[in-house]
């Protein structure tokens, strides 16, 4: 029986042991791929191939990193609403150029699409402090921006980019209007369970099962979970449920947390939706759920409104 109970330890020790290597070793390979297998880091196709009216943006983030976004108008003079567009962990913007075009076209909007550090034409290397960093640049870009109106800005974040979408929502109460999130999980800890099954007993949140000895390891745990609770602005949930990457459980629990203490949140699922193509799959109702939920919590002001508020000296 000892020996038996000895064996038992030294097993559990081993798996302990191999998660951590597979953690130290390969998490930020897991958590964020720049590059698609049998492709290049570089942009397939830029905007102008899909006829679109964009600039190249290029930033520097608070620790000096050089980054590179596009802003995508849908005409000249558009002033908004404009969304801050931010991406799933794999590919580039360009891969997402197809879904923008639609976006732009079918809620009338302009788009502010950012490359993270490390994707496409962006120096540097991806990393949750640093990707925090890099979203708030893009904000404070957008904020400063004369052609738009800065009080229509929407922060639009897909699986990854809901975790750092919602993390910059609540950072800048003052400067985001809304938040939109699609397909996106509770926390890269609840995530790695689901990636690497063995691993569920020995990382994860709080909450669920097991002794979580390995949560400390994690570099960019992006607790999605933790921070919807504290976003104040209107939330829009969009769940694709037959998602193969985020268990749809994971958008309802974050709906859940959100509604408990915001007033403003509504959740759209769509039966055939996956992680990718949901905006696809969705049809009308997915570009309609979005337009109506623009139409209340950022509507368009009238131009006598816009004209009222730059005279008025107590709102300057």
């Amino acid at each position: 029986m000892t020996s038996y109970i000895n064996w038992l330890l030294y097993g559990v020790g081993g798996i302990v042991m191999a998660g951590m290597a597979l953690l130290v070793a390969f998490q930020e390979k897991l958590v964020y791929v720049p590059v698609l297998p049998g492709l290049t880091k570089s942009y397939p196709i830029t905007p102008a191939r899909l006829r679109l009216i964009y600039e190249d943006v290029w930033l520097r983030s608070s620790d000096g990193v050089r980054l590179h976004a596009w802003f995508i108008k849908l005409f000249p003079e558009c002033r908004g609403p404009t969304i801050l567009f931010f991406q799933e962990n794999a590919g580039n913007i360009a891969h997402r150029l197809e879904m923008v075009r639609i976006m732009i076209q079918r809620l009338r909007c302009n788009v502010f699409m950012l490359s993270y550090r490390g994707y496409g034409a962006s120096d540097g290397c991806p990393s949750q402090h640093g990707i925090t960093k890099d979203a708030q640049a893009a904000l404070d870009h957008l904020s400063e921006r004369t052609d738009i109106d800065t009080s229509r800005i929407v922060i639009f974040g897909r699986s990854l980019g809901g975790a750092v979408g919602a993390q910059l929502t609540k950072n800048n109460p003052q400067k985001v209007a809304a938040l939109i999130l699609e397909n996106t999980f509770t926390s890269i800890l609840d995530m790695a369970g689901v990636l690497l099954p063995f691993l569920k007993w020995f990382i994860g949140r709080t909450g669920s099962k097991g002794p979580k000895l390995l949560n400390f390891l994690v570099r960019s745990p992006w607790s999605t979970i933790d921070v919807i609770g504290e976003v104040k602005q209107p939330i829009l949930f969009l769940s694709g449920l037959q998602d193969e990457m985020v268990p749809p459980f994971h958008m309802q629990m974050l709906y859940a947390k959100a509604a408990a203490h915001n007033k403003e949140c509504n959740f759209a699922d769509f039966p055939t939706g996956m992680h990718m193509d949901t905006w696809l799959a969705g049809g009308d109702r997915y570009w309609q759920t979005i337009q109506q939920f623009l139409q209340k919590h950022v509507p368009e002001r009238k131009e006598n409104e816009s004209l009222h508020d730059e005279k008025d000296p107590e709102k300057s």
